[in-house]
């Protein structure tokens, strides 16, 4: 069964820091481009950040450049997403999923894990 699951969320402060972790069973990661996405309460889901399966990649959005960072570790089938200097602004539900090619458009990704909630709140 394929499946992705995301962790690693919580509350946090503003300026503090987070890593989220998503974990592949029943298919190789390093064979997908993945994606981290979120959805806040009332938006649209948008994407966040990108690591392609081919050369390593990385895209991000332009509100979360320079604070978050994509990275992957293949041996443990793992990718993950570290937040630092966290807004308010990024709170929402954060979803890793796959696709076959490196993009920021949702609807070329399946395979969509259950979602880890990011609260930034003092």
């Amino acid at each position: 069964q394929v499946q992705l699951v995301e962790s690693g969320g919580g509350l946090v402060q503003p300026g503090g820091s987070l890593r989220l972790s998503c974990a592949a069973s029943g298919f190789t990661l390093d064979d997908y481009a993945i994606g981290w996405f979120r959805q806040a309460p009332g938006k649209e889901r948008e994407g966040v950040s990108c690591i392609s399966s081919s050369d390593g990649s990385t895209y991000y959005a332009d509100s979360v450049k320079g604070r978050f960072t994509i990275s992957r570790d293949n041996a443990k089938n793992t990718v993950y997403l570290q937040m630092n200097s966290l807004k308010p602004e990024d709170t929402a539900v954060y979803y890793c999923a796959a696709a076959r090619i490196a993009t920021m458009d949702a609807d070329f990704f399946g395979s969509w894990g259950q979602g880890t909630q990011v609260t930034v709140s003092s």
